[in-house]
């Protein structure tokens, strides 16, 4: 099957395409953190021991974490558009399921489809990619990889005012009615894109993805209940590596697979990828410890003793500042490059952590780590979406974010296990009822900032970034040229007509030797381009523009940090006015 990006004319996004996506993403994170007020009321609301109840929460994320690499490939594949409706269609199923029940298994099976949200987020970044401008793309990404904490900071607070006003199934009401808004929304502003990845779906791969996933992170969530070196433990460990193994060289195998492990294998993937499975970690700790820490009665002696919904509100500036801080990165990154925003924002986090260890006494003090700690992480997260789409050909955006994603998922995952042990093996017993200690939250605190160390280890070694033109650049030509300078590996020259002059706004496609589409871009006023490769190798540069005829040029890259210098001339004549 042939790559084919630009055979339809596409719709022309409008400026509300990027809200109505970063939408999407605040559902996806509402749902997620819906049942965070009545955790502790499960057991009673559902009639069920403690250990069964866990799998409420559970359900959810692993169904998360297998559909959202799936519904990255199947946008690549059949549109991005028509596999978010799809993702928030199975969640809104999902949430009218667990609103109408309250027995044990169908709970389960409700959450279970309410984890398919989560390939929304890579989606969107992804439609971001196929459609936006690039001088808009950074800010639009950011937001979108933004949203999960924004949302989850954002739902705190509505959903313990309707818990403890309300019955508890009026939060699966309205995180319904929010998904079909979305749904709505999606269809009557978002464009389908026409970017497509050759290929079938490997369903086989998909299957031996899910398989593993489940099996590494089932024992990661219920590690503290079957007890750490348990022989279910350790075996689904040890099953889990075999099964992922086989996956691997299986993938490595076949012509169109799930997941390409070559580009995955890049640095700029692998060690994006690897911090952010530590910024996952940091995420979801100041998530598990403060609200803990709030609700906690003053008798304890640290506890804050405030109510569920002024906790919640005292953790939401988390999601509030990571939402302001999306145009901030914009700029950083403009001007420094992702790389240098992403070691920012783990610097930050670092600080908000270190510091979060002697400001645990008063209720003020909870609010200033969480805007400090908003701004760490809302700067790396938006690093990560622009750091992966700049590594991965235009075809294995959906694929390529959607394991990001997953890494971030398998972070909070390892997050909650491991810090629920500890403030489980901390807890004080007073009346029969396990109290998290001083102790455990500063351990806690410890454990984020170790992460956040390891993080900043894995983006130092990101390769160099790309550099934005500078902004004081004497002219627009030096400031295209600059642009070009700046794709380190590449291919770069001058889209011309037949009769040497310029061409403007020519669409240039690099296309690898599998026919598959490896990036594009617009020639500016003065004629030039400049498109990054994803490896070495032979490609062919297609060029077409208004009054001139298609031209498709052969160029072979030697993968080296330079750009090759490939001038394209349209046959035809230009069209005077």
């Amino acid at each position: 099957m042939r790559l084919t990006p630009t055979d339809q004319p596409a719709r022309t996004a409008s400026g509300a395409v990027v809200p109505v996506l970063a939408f999407a993403g605040i559902v996806v994170a509402v749902m997620q953190t819906l049942l965070v007020p009545v955790i502790k009321d499960l057991p009673q609301l559902l009639d069920t021991a403690p250990s069964n109840a866990t799998w409420v929460l559970t359900s959810t994320l692993l169904s998360g974490a297998v559909a959202t690499p799936i519904m990255g490939r199947l946008g690549d594949l059949y549109g991005k558009r028509r596999m978010l409706i799809a993702s928030l269609s199975v969640m809104v199923v999902g949430a009218l399921v667990s609103a109408l029940t309250s027995d044990l298994l169908l709970m389960i099976a409700g959450r279970t489809l309410q984890g398919f949200a989560m390939g929304a987020i890579p989606l969107g970044i992804g439609l971001m990619r196929d459609m936006l401008p690039r001088e808009k793309l950074g800010s639009a990404m950011a937001l979108m990889s933004s949203s999960i904490g924004v949302g989850g900071g954002l739902a705190l607070p509505l959903a313990a005012l309707i818990a403890q006003h309300a019955d508890w199934h009026a939060l699966f009401y309205g995180a319904a009615g929010l998904g079909a808004l979305a749904i709505a929304l999606t269809l009557i502003v978002v464009p389908e894109s026409t970017m497509r990845a050759e290929g079938t779906f490997d369903l086989l791969g998909a299957l031996g993805l899910s398989t593993g996933l489940v099996l590494f992170l089932l024992p990661i969530t219920k590690g503290s209940d079957w007890g750490w070196t348990s022989g279910t433990t350790l075996g689904l460990f040890a099953a889990s590596a075999l099964v992922l193994v086989l996956w691997g060289v299986y993938e490595l195998r076949i012509a169109a697979p799930l997941v390409d492990l070559r580009t995955t294998a890049r640095p700029a993937v692998l060690f994006t990828n690897l911090a952010s499975i530590m910024v996952g970690v940091s995420f979801y700790v100041v998530s598990l410890v403060l609200p803990q820490l709030l609700q906690l009665p003053k008798a304890t002696g640290y506890g804050l003793g405030q109510s569920m919904v002024v906790a919640g509100l005292l953790v939401a500036p988390l999601g509030l500042t990571m939402m302001v801080t999306a145009p901030v990165y914009a700029r950083l990154s403009a001007k420094y490059g992702p790389k240098f925003t992403l070691i920012l924002g783990m610097l930050i986090i670092a600080i908000g952590y270190g510091a979060g260890l002697g400001l645990m006494s008063a209720a003020w003090q909870s609010l200033v780590i969480a805007v400090v700690l908003g701004a760490g992480i809302g700067l790396a997260y938006s690093s990560l979406p622009a750091l992966i789409v700049g590594a991965v050909p235009a075809s294995e955006t959906g694929a390529a974010n959607g394991l990001n994603t997953l890494m971030r998922s398998i972070g909070t995952s390892v997050s909650s296990a491991v810090i629920g042990m500890v403030l489980a093996n901390t807890a004080n017993t007073v009346n029969g009822v396990e109290i998290p200690t001083m102790h455990g939250f500063r351990v806690s605190f410890l454990i984020a900032t170790a992460a956040v160390g390891v993080g900043l280890l894995m983006a130092l070694f990101l390769p160099k970034p790309d550099r934005a033109p500078r902004l004081n650049a004497s002219s627009e030509e030096d400031a295209n040229l600059e642009r070009a300078e700046a794709v380190l590996r590449g291919f770069r020259g001058r889209v011309l007509g037949a009769d040497g002059s310029p061409v403007a706004r020519a669409k240039v496609t690099l296309i690898d030797r599998r026919g598959r589409q490896a990036g594009a871009t617009l020639s500016e006023e003065d004629g030039s381009y400049a498109l990054a490769v994803p490896a070495e190798g032979a490609y062919v540069l297609a060029a077409k523009a208004s009054g001139h005829g298609p031209l498709a040029s052969s160029a072979t890259h030697a993968g080296d940090e330079r750009a090759v210098d490939v001038d394209l001339s349209l046959p035809g004549e230009a069209v005077t006015a």
